[in-house]
């Protein structure tokens, strides 16, 4: 009898070539994919030259295999009108138009946002994008992932990448949410409640009758901050209201008018026979009613109250009544971003601010997802109801939330905003405070000038639990190896830096503002490392050193910087409790080792001893890869030996290689004739 299979890996195996009905693919494999759609933004720019540079080394014309598969969305530092940053769009058009790719210029709207109006998410497919808000697909039923730049390159050459695919966890939705409760409120609540990396570097695959009571735009918020929570996807099952929705979006794509550049023509991507043709076949993706999941998790969601995460950290979460008798004062507050710019959120803002003004000395930012959005705002009536109580616009796109163009936070400043991520430093200066909270809370907060709910609430917790589930959690499980491949080292020995933190963030190690500076050089980035951990440190870092850091390491963006700043440093690997599965995407497919031995960073906690800067010198240690030991060394102290998780060997190849890139040169040899 066939196994039974989650809606992950059902999907996965419809996008893994070779693969199918009778050899499914399962959690813990690493197999190749396929993806329907990959799409790129600002970082395309990026991704061009490790394309051209792929087809160079490999001795062939730089020819993308399917132009239909990439999208490219402009969106991130569509605020900077510099020359330099002009020509990088014009570039990145030019090329889109050489190779008959579809490309939406700055101002259509942010990525996700484009690439779910312009119809390239549908109901089981596998859509990918080098960003870490990927995820946000899995809101249609898609099986939407990160990916890496180096992976975007490899997928226009040879139209697949590889992938590991996660474990899956189980999220039963119980009861409805709430007057005044929203989707952002139940992903922050999320966050904390089982902020102990209960779903790290797992897919989530909602369920339960509490689905049907969440609007679409609702299961986008929520999908994607499936990214904060530490997830790899976060899928929800294709239901009546989608099919809705689906049906809606149709009708508005066969209106016309469509944005940006499509070479194979302005046909809508679907029309409602479509969307019923795969309302019939829905069954052949949603999970099967005997899968076996790696976590079971259930949240009642008439107990969740509005809730607000921070200062500067997603999983610190506060219950609004508890923080609105704190009277936390704010100087700005921002409405906009991939989470919650959509029409739902700027009616909600509106509701609240309708006839009122913001508060004296209070800046209200307020960008839309998308051009649409803005439009359909307009049209309504709430776009105008928050300018005329002193919102400040700005250009549908990222900006701000990643710390890029007007409004950004300043030293002592306090602020609360609608995006998805609060980490310190990332959307301004190190030393301001961002809250996160639902549009709603947003607005209320901006009119009376500090954090407070617009509806009256009890004060009582969420009740949610969370049990092992009977299904492997450990990916690593199916890829044990105890021999090394040639040319990958025995081992390796360096000084120790300990990094005592957990999660730390990408915009820790590399800033966000420094990520579409393309023409920063090697040395210059390593220069820059960890400005909003500890500005000091890059100066004392030493070639051969070795960096140990806490649980989830190098969670938030895909930005590689984050990684290869680091190997520019001369840093010899990252040892780590955990990693976000994204950041050691990044490294490996980079050539840098990571590296996961939990036991070290409980050893370390317990010899270590108060100090004042997030980084010290802790002895030295020795890696042998052979025996999958390393030996943590300190003066005066007995050495200490512990296990780690052995290198596969894909993740051996790659280090060998250099990177995903050298591997991608040997594909091409082996399968394009020249």
């Amino acid at each position: 009898m066939a196994q039974a299979l989650t809606a992950v890996e059902k999907i996965a195996t419809r996008f893994a070539p070779g693969r199918g009905e009778g050899n499914p693919v399962r959690s813990g494999e690493i197999v190749m994919i396929r993806p329907r759609h990959v799409m790129t933004h600002d970082n395309t720019g990026a991704v061009i030259p490790k394309f051209r540079e792929i087809f160079r080394t490999a001795g062939l014309n730089a020819k993308i295999l399917d132009p239909a598969q990439p999208v490219f969305a402009i969106d991130h530092d569509i605020q900077n009108h510099s020359p330099e940053n002009l020509g990088k769009y014009a570039r990145i058009q030019a090329f889109a138009r050489e190779h008959g790719v579809d490309f939406y210029p700055a101002g259509t709207g942010i990525s996700h946002q484009v690439m779910v109006e312009q119809g390239y998410v549908t109901p089981g497919s596998m859509v990918v994008g080098s960003d870490s808000h990927s995820n946000l697909y899995g809101a249609l039923c898609a099986l939407g992932t990160p990916v890496v730049r180096t992976d975007a390159a490899a997928i226009w050459a040879m139209g697949q990448t590889w992938w590991q695919v996660p474990p899956v966890a189980r999220v039963q939705l119980r009861g409805e949410l709430g007057p005044g409760v929203t989707g952002k409120d139940l992903i922050v609540t999320l966050c904390g409640l089982f902020g102990a990396d209960e779903v790290l570097n797992l897919a989530v695959e909602f369920t339960g009758e509490g689905v049907a009571s969440l609007s679409v735009e609702q299961r986008m918020s929520i999908s994607n901050m499936t990214t904060e929570w530490g997830a790899l996807a976060g899928l929800f099952p294709f239901d009546e209201s989608l099919r809705a929705y689906l049906l809606h979006r149709a009708k508005r794509l066969a209106m016309g008018g469509r944005p940006g550049f499509r070479p194979r023509g302005d046909e809508p991507p679907y029309a409602a026979a479509d969307v019923e043709r795969w309302w019939l076949e829905r069954d052949s993706y949603a999970a099967d009613e005997d899968a076996v999941y790696a976590a079971e998790l259930e949240i009642d969601l008439s107990t969740i109250v509005p809730h607000v995460s921070g200062p500067n950290d997603v999983k610190t979460m506060h219950r609004l009544p508890v923080i609105e008798a704190r009277r936390v004062r704010i100087d700005k507050a921002w409405l906009m971003s991939c989470v919650n710019g959509r029409l739902e959120d700027i009616a909600a803002a509106a509701a609240v601010v309708r006839g009122r003004r913001i508060a004296t000395g209070v800046e209200f930012y307020l960008a839309a997802a998308s051009a649409e959005v803005q439009q359909l705002a307009v049209e309504r009536g709430d776009w105008q109801v928050l300018v005329d109580a002193g919102a400040i616009v700005l250009p549908p796109g990222c900006g701000t939330c990643i710390g890029l163009g007007a409004g950004t936070i300043r030293a002592g400043e306090v602020g609360i905003s609608s995006t998805n991520r609060n980490f310190e430093g990332r959307m301004g200066d190190r030393k301001g405070q961002v809250y996160l909270g639902s549009p709603a809370v947003v607005a209320e907060s901006a009119i009376a000038g500090y954090i407070k709910s617009p509806v009256v609430c009890m004060d009582r917790s969420p009740v949610g639990m969370c049990r092992p589930g009977a299904g492997r959690r450990d990916a690593h499980g199916v890829r044990q190896v105890t021999s090394i491949i040639e040319g990958f080292p025995r081992g390796l020995r360096g000084r120790c830096w300990f990094i005592d933190r957990d999660n730390i963030n990408t915009d820790a190690i590399y800033a966000g503002k420094h990520t579409y500076n393309d023409a920063m050089k090697p040395a210059e980035m390593a220069r820059v490392l960890f400005e909003n951990l500890d500005p000091a440190l890059a100066a004392r870092l030493e070639a051969g050193d070795i960096l140990v850091g806490g649980l989830n390491f190098g969670t938030g963006s895909s930005r590689e910087q984050a990684a290869t700043a680091l190997k520019f440093a001369g840093i010899s690997c990252v040892v780590a409790a955990s990693f976000s599965e994204t950041y050691k995407r990044n490294a490996f497919n980079n050539g840098f080792l990571a590296i996961e031995c939990p036991e070290l960073l409980e050893a370390m906690r317990g010899h270590a001893r108060e100090v004042t800067q997030p980084a010290v010198v802790a002895g030295s240690l020795n890696l042998d890869f052979e025996a999958s030991r390393l030996i943590w060394s300190t003066p005066g102290r007995i050495d200490h030996s512990f296990g780690f998780t052995p290198l596969s060997v894909v993740a051996q190849r790659l280090i060998v290689a250099g990177g995903g890139e050298a591997m991608t040169v040997e594909w091409l040899r082996n399968n394009v004739n020249t």
